[in-house]
């Protein structure tokens, strides 16, 4: 019997299209003799659709032809109820459509960026019980808040470089004691970046007050909350997959992206249409001394553990060429390609690594049903429920 592995991608979010790629990608990569894929496309109205058309990439170029032609679908918030529904069962009085499309098995979001990668998606798939690849919802939103991240990662001995972060609404209520701030703390040029977006999406270099404003304005466009960051002038980006859980993990080998500017832009990385991150320069492996890589390695496998992620992960981290201090910069938890690239040059095939992942996922839902939740006993029925029973509840009628 193959496992009916259900695919999550496109979603509300900026990162909608790379997703569409992402998720192709890993669907093409299955062994269809092991598993039956399910692929579920989440639209930019948050609507859910299944069917084969979904499958060819042309298809996306007409949005309202590509769902008219699919089967929209929705599962219930009800633990331990894991079919897939279809929303129009109507067929005619003869009709004997079956309103369960599948019965899924395990999940494999590939959703980038928020409303998917960010734990609200993750937090779903935990309330139906079933089993899922990647990140739980805590270590997503730590993983996609750059805030957050950097205050864990920080607290764990994992360098990082200074920072400064605000909600727009302090933004404008108190920008001139913000920026003598940036510029006391950090000084300039800076990175300004929406707190919780990847793929390079509203990050914009400053090098000076006027273009500061400028580039935060930007960034409040995409999000609530905005973090400064000192730029390292001269400045190396190495990127490292993690593949696992946090307590069973390895690292890919090390890629250099190549960049034309102060940092890769949303261009360079997705320039190549629909092969992805995959086709964006860089070098593989990069050309680092091995203790350098060695310690790239080291780094993203503790930003992996300290955050708890599961699944895989990308880690970028930035090497300052003047004194070779290196600082993590990010972890994508639902990485780009699901750096499928980085590990066919480390040995895995992407075949292989979708394996892992279903496997990594029954393996959790294993795990996670050992502990306990809730006690078999009601408590209402316990003591007769008078004066020695809820405490706090005047009032209430029962």
């Amino acid at each position: 019997m193959k496992t009916n592995v259900a695919v999550f991608f496109g979603g509300r979010s900026v990162e909608h299209e790379i997703s569409v790629i992402s998720a192709l990608q890993a669907i093409s990569a299955f062994n269809q003799e092991k598993y039956n894929i399910i692929p579920i496309y989440i639209s930019k109205q948050g609507r859910w659709y299944t069917g084969d058309n979904l499958l060819n990439i042309r298809n996306y170029r007409d949005m309202n032809s590509l769902v008219a032609n699919a089967e929209e679908v929705y599962m219930r918030p009800e633990y331990g109820d894991l079919n897939l529904y279809r929303v129009n069962t109507k067929g005619g009085i003869f009709s004997k459509k079956d309103p369960v499309v599948a019965e899924l098995h395990v999940a494999i979001p590939v959703l980038h960026g928020t409303n998917g990668e960010d734990g609200v998606f993750e937090g779903l798939l935990e309330t139906i019980g079933i089993p899922f690849a990647g990140c739980n919802t805590l270590s997503s939103a730590n993983g996609m808040d750059k805030i957050t991240m950097k205050m864990i990662l920080r607290e764990s001995g994992v360098p990082v470089v200074d920072y400064v972060w605000f909600t727009d609404k302090e933004w404008s209520r108190k920008r001139d004691e913000l920026i003598e701030k940036i510029e006391t703390k950090i000084g300039y040029p800076v990175i300004v970046k929406p707190a919780n977006l990847g793929s390079s999406v509203g990050i914009g270099k400053a090098g000076d007050r006027q273009s500061l404003i400028e580039k935060v304005d930007n960034a409040c466009r995409f999000s609530q909350r905005v973090i400064v960051e000192h730029m390292l002038e001269k400045m190396k980006e190495i990127n490292c997959s993690v593949l696992g859980d946090c307590d069973d993990y390895q690292p890919s080998v090390c890629e250099e992206p190549i960049s034309k500017g102060d940092f890769l832009s949303y261009d360079e990385k997705y320039r190549g249409g629909n092969e992805g991150m995959a086709a964006s320069e860089k070098r593989i492996p990069a050309d680092l001394p091995k203790e350098t890589s060695d310690r790239v390695q080291h780094l993203a496998c503790e930003t992996f553990r300290v955050l708890s992620c599961h699944g895989v992960s990308r880690v970028d981290v930035m090497i300052d060429e003047k004194d070779g201090q290196i600082y993590v910069n990010e972890i994508n938890t639902i990485p780009g390609s699901l750096s499928y690239y980085l590990w066919e040059a480390t040995g895995i095939k992407f075949a292989d690594l979708m394996d892992k992942l279903v496997q990594l996922a029954l393996k959790r839902k294993r795990e996670v049903e050992r502990k306990t939740f809730s006690y078999d006993r009601n408590i209402f029925a316990l003591g007769g429920g008078g004066k020695g029973g809820v405490k706090g509840a005047k009032g209430s009628k029962f």
